[in-house]
């Protein structure tokens, strides 16, 4: 009788694959049908990112003030919610009035100083081939030639990019009403998520036949938990290393510290490949203050990041998620490749979302497999 039960459902899963696998060939071939369903994803896609993001941020926030006690006063839902939307909208008034300006002026100055940065990388590798030229294979490496293009790359770069921009002014007009669409439509999304979130999973079970409602509802829960933890522990992760760093790039006499401690903490989003990518603007602007420059920052970078690796990362990111490094790079490697940036950043909560579904499934069905035999059975 087992035997019996096993045989049909792998013939009803083979079935299910060869129907996924030809609707997907169909679909292929009628791919300008769903083109306007795919321009209405991508135009919601990321001001419904960013709202789902920032509602994962804030909503343990909400709950939180709706625990606290003030006397007999104490925060409805909506109360809650008011309060958290104007600590938020003080905190980006206060980023537009210090933190923006202070980002402004240090990417101006940046961007000026390009050329020397390039000057100063080319003679510093030509005083390292003077010194190593006793070893063979260094004699012949041309440093200054591979300079040139870096340096003649960046200025091409920097000249289309300004020429794209003065010659289509449509585009830029586009880029604006984009920026400012999804400015106005993020917080109004934002505000309804904090507001009425409580109440989608009830609505969501009304829709669920009562044989697997409880189930579904518990998946739900469980793939909320995992997004939530994982959000809030990479929220935490970044704003240390962007302090940390920040103030020990200031310590060190570094410039540009705070941009650079901002970019080192953005691309600690990145999992594993993340921390190295952040350090290089930091240490080939080093270059041009001396060797002992360099050291310091790579010093600073490695106290912050072995903090961050055995301390921050294993208990408010790892506990939660649970993934193998090697599983992680195979995902970067992936993911980056199929969508860039955005595939690195989105691939491991995507992953681990899939995980506690695979996980739930196979729970579920295991125990209906044991159940189905103890039936046999008796």
């Amino acid at each position: 009788m087992f035997e019996r039960i096993q045989k049909s459902k792998l013939m009803f899963w083979s079935l299910e694959l060869l129907i996924v696998a030809v609707l997907i060939w169909v679909c292929t071939k009628i791919d300008f049908l769903f083109a306007p369903i795919g321009t209405f994803f991508s135009t919601i896609f990321m001001p419904v990112l960013l709202a789902g993001v920032l509602f994962y941020m804030l909503n343990p926030i909400v709950m939180r003030l709706e625990k606290v006690k003030l006397g007999k006063f104490r925060f409805n839902h909506t109360g809650a919610v008011a309060v958290v939307f104007i600590l938020l909208l003080l905190l980006f008034i206060g980023a537009l009035a210090w933190l923006i300006p202070k980002l402004i002026g240090q990417v101006g100055n940046l961007v000026t100083n390009i050329p020397n940065f390039v000057d100063v990388i080319k003679r510093v590798l030509g005083e390292w081939n003077q010194r190593l030229s006793h070893i063979g294979w260094l004699k012949t490496v041309d440093y200054e030639s591979y300079a040139n293009q870096i340096q003649s790359g960046l200025s091409d770069y920097a000249k289309t990019f300004m020429s794209g921009l003065t010659s289509s002014v449509g585009t830029v007009i586009g880029m604006a009403t984009s920026i400012t669409v999804v400015a106005i439509t993020v917080p109004v999304m934002l505000f309804y998520m904090l507001k009425d979130g409580q109440k989608l999973k009830p609505a969501i079970k009304r829709f669920l036949p009562r044989k697997h409602a409880e189930q579904t509802m518990d998946l739900l829960s469980q793939m909320s938990n995992t997004i939530s933890n994982y959000i809030g522990g990479q929220l935490i992760e970044v704003l240390f290393v962007m302090v940390f760093t920040s103030m020990g790039f200031a310590l060190v006499g570094e410039k540009y510290a705070l941009l650079l401690g901002i970019f080192a903490g953005m691309c600690n989003i990145i999992p594993y490949v993340g921390p190295y990518i952040g350090v290089l603007p930091a240490l080939i602007v080093a270059i041009e203050s001396g060797l002992m420059q360099v050291i310091l920052v790579a010093v600073v970078t490695v106290v912050v990041q072995q903090i961050d690796g055995n301390f921050i990362f294993p208990n408010v990111i790892g506990r939660s998620l649970s993934i193998h490094p090697l599983t992680i790079i195979i995902i970067l490697l992936v993911a980056g490749n199929i969508a860039g940036l955005l595939g690195m950043i989105l691939g491991v909560p995507l992953y681990a979302i899939v995980k506690v579904i695979v996980e739930f499934i196979y729970h579920v069905s295991h125990i209906s497999d044991k159940a189905a035999s103890t039936t046999s059975e008796s």
